[in-house]
């Protein structure tokens, strides 16, 4: 077993759904040769399910091929291979539907392409969103741009447990409508060759995995594109946002902020957290050090007066009567736990509003190496400015 494939094992404890998503047009062959080349790699890794993403015409090419009982070349590779059971009814065929919402019979037109982007993007959303499935998708058949949206998908939402992949297969068996797996008993194709009729056996084809290595955007996902509906373009849009150039508005006043391209209201106590360490950041101060129950140097004390100011900025009426310090849990200074919490909601906060990733450079962070809490981002990008409420505030 080579390296790779020692990545790939699973575990006979875990109790994992294991499914095969394939991209298919009019070869669905690609099922057997993928299932067929991974039994001979690694069993472990054999589908307990299988689904297709195809058009109106690759369904019927793939009900006919594979499950009819008239032909049933997935039930043959089975016996052949005595593989065990694997769950493929013609219901788990997924038919691309069109703008009218009828099933696609090719993917001719721009509106067809877009259609074809957004319903893979959900399928894959779909099953990367169960926590006991491991997807395997396959981006061997189909149209060249249904593959690249498969595989792209897989990017956006794929986790640890789930591959990608496209099956080899040798010459000159490669995309031969009659050739579905490498048999074990005698079993002739006929290829025309310079005009000659040749006959092949089946028995000496090979089929080869090619693991295919993809880059994890998942964590960089807005929450409702995680959970809920997913259309492709709104999926890159957000990966988009993430690596764009990072700029940090706040609004006092409004008590909202705009950061990684949206707006997000937040609490006052929050809004004061973050702006407290946005000076900082604007003005070049060092990371401030945690604080612990003894707190020898006071940091406690300071701490509570540094955030007491920015909450008078907030709102002066919150500090009227010097209810402040009690309201907010402040009257001995600034506790431990208080400063954790506040860090650890306003982080939670911007993560579920703009994906992990995107809110990174917005997040207060310890700082190992200088041992205390910072704002990572640039003085240039950091602003006190208005920031208009959204059409839909979020």
């Amino acid at each position: 077993m080579t390296p790779a494939d020692q990545d790939l094992t699973v575990d006979p404890a875990t109790t994992w759904r294991h499914v095969l998503l394939a991209v298919t047009g009019l070869t669905p062959q690609v099922v057997t040769e993928t299932i067929c080349a991974l039994w001979l790699r690694n069993p472990s890794l054999v589908p307990t399910e299988v689904h297709l993403i195809t058009t109106l015409r690759g369904a019927e090419h793939a009900r006919l091929n594979l499950l009819s009982p008239a032909i049933d070349w997935l039930g043959r590779l089975r016996r052949e291979y005595s593989l065990p059971p694997i769950h493929f009814p013609a219901e788990h065929i997924h038919v691309i539907a069109g703008t009218d919402g009828i099933g696609l019979e090719d993917i001719r037109t721009p509106d067809d392409n877009v259609c074809a982007a957004n319903f893979i993007t959900e399928q894959v959303r779909r099953f990367a969103a169960d926590d006991d499935c491991a997807l395997h998708v396959s981006i061997a058949g189909g149209r060249k741009t249904m593959g690249y949206f498969a595989g792209y998908a897989l990017s956006l939402f794929g986790r640890p447990q789930d591959r990608l992949s496209h099956v080899l297969v040798s010459a000159p068996f490669e995309s031969h409508r009659d050739f579905y797996f490498p048999t074990r008993t005698e079993c002739p194709i006929h290829i025309s060759q310079a005009g000659k009729d040749v006959a092949y056996d089946c028995r000496n084809a090979k089929v080869e995995l090619a693991w295919i290595p993809f880059v994890r955007l998942r964590t960089a996902q807005h929450r409702p594109l995680v959970e809920g509906n997913a259309r492709f373009s709104d999926c890159v849009g957000a990966i988009q946002e993430a690596l764009a150039e990072r700029e940090l508005v706040i609004d006092l006043k409004t008590r909202r902020i705009r950061a990684g391209g949206k707006t997000i209201s937040l609490p006052p106590t929050e809004l004061a957290f973050l702006s407290w360490f946005a000076r900082r950041a604007k003005t070049g101060q060092p990371p401030l050090p945690g604080i612990t129950d003894k707190d020898p140097h006071g940091h406690g004390t300071a701490y509570r007066q540094h955030f007491v100011d920015e909450l008078k900025k907030i709102d002066p009426l919150l500090d009227e009567g010097g209810k402040t310090l009690g309201a907010f849990g402040l009257r001995d200074g600034m506790l431990p736990d208080y400063f954790n919490t506040k860090n650890s909601k306003l982080n939670k906060t911007l993560k579920d509003k703009l994906g992990a990733l995107a809110a990174r450079p917005y997040l207060i962070l310890q700082d190992t190496e200088a041992s205390g809490y910072a704002l990572a981002l640039a003085p240039a990008a950091i602003h006190y400015a208005a920031v208009p409420a959204p059409q839909n505030d979020n």
